[in-house]
């Protein structure tokens, strides 16, 4: 039986492999970039308004910061205390062109000292999670060069 590949957020990202991209929002107006993507009202308080369109990001961007989750969220974050805790890497990432920061987790098997400041990195398929009838889709990042 196969999982139904589902995005954990719709709209947020598209695509496989070298045309995968996370997807944000430009204004019209002030031309401000936003992601998590804007569909109501642009967010730059010195801008009266402007359409909002959907635009694909960078791809790749250099890691502005980084930290490690060693455990488990406290509440109200929901996971089963049976499982084990895996720790991963958390890579604030400065996009190339947007010059925005975007959050994400580092690909499976790298970790805070695989990671420097500065280094580049670009945005790839993940998966979030996995049941029976789902694989929970998101994105990570990977240090360039790293085909893992």
């Amino acid at each position: 039986m196969s999982r139904t590949r589902t995005p954990v957020v719709a709209g947020w990202f598209a695509g496989e492999g070298d045309d995968f991209r996370l997807l944000g929002t430009r204004c019209s107006f002030c031309a401000s970039v936003f992601f998590p993507r804007e569909d109501a009202f642009c967010r730059n308080p010195g801008c009266p308004g402007g359409e909002l369109t959907e635009v694909p990001l960078s791809r790749r961007g250099r890691v502005w910061s980084y930290t490690d989750s060693r455990y488990r969220p406290p509440s109200p974050y929901v996971t089963d205390p049976e499982l084990s805790w895996d720790p991963y890497a958390l890579i604030a990432v400065e996009l190339e062109s947007e010059r925005i920061v975007v959050l994400g987790q580092a690909v499976p098997g790298i970790t805070v000292a695989d990671l420097t400041v500065g280094m580049e990195v670009e945005v790839v398929p993940g998966v979030l999670n996995e049941d029976a009838e789902t694989t929970w889709t998101t994105w990570h990042w990977r240090p360039t060069g790293v085909t893992a």
